[in-house]
């Protein structure tokens, strides 16, 4: 078995919590790392999506952290990044909880994680996001447990 955990530092962006409405996303900082992931979880849907009441995902990136801009399909791995850094998209019925992951390699410093919501949400949805950097350049890396 090949090491992992000595190149690997997970950080959260958001949860787990229950989130009605948009998060404020703080920046994520990707120095001294050549990869990163973000992994998504999704628990059961606390209302049925639709176009109208959703939850869209929105990945920006920055070289300054000061300005932001979406990422497009060219900077991911895994996903076909829609209009506005849309990378996932709640717009049907959720009934079971679900992960799903999305590789980043745009090459900017900076990332932030929005989920948007749209419509009516009087029930939370179970949401959390992690971030996890890869071949850092300073390894091993500290236990995180």
């Amino acid at each position: 078995m090949k090491d992992m955990h000595s190149s690997l530092k997970a950080q959260t962006i958001f949860g787990p919590v229950a989130l009605s409405a948009d998060n404020t996303p703080a920046a994520l900082d990707l120095r001294g790392y050549d990869a990163a992931e973000i992994i998504l979880g999704v628990g059961v849907g606390g209302i049925t999506f639709s176009g109208t009441n959703k939850i869209e995902f929105k990945l920006t990136h920055s070289d300054d952290d000061s300005t932001y801009a979406a990422v497009e399909t060219a900077d991911m791995l895994g996903v076909a990044v829609a209009s506005g850094g849309i990378i996932k998209s709640l717009i049907a019925d959720h009934p079971a909880a679900a992960v799903y992951r999305f590789g980043y390699k745009g090459g900017k410093r900076y990332l932030k994680l929005l989920a948007d919501f749209s419509g009516t949400h009087g029930t939370a949805t179970p949401l959390s996001a992690t971030l996890l950097l890869r071949h850092g350049h300073d390894n091993p890396q500290a236990n995180q447990a």
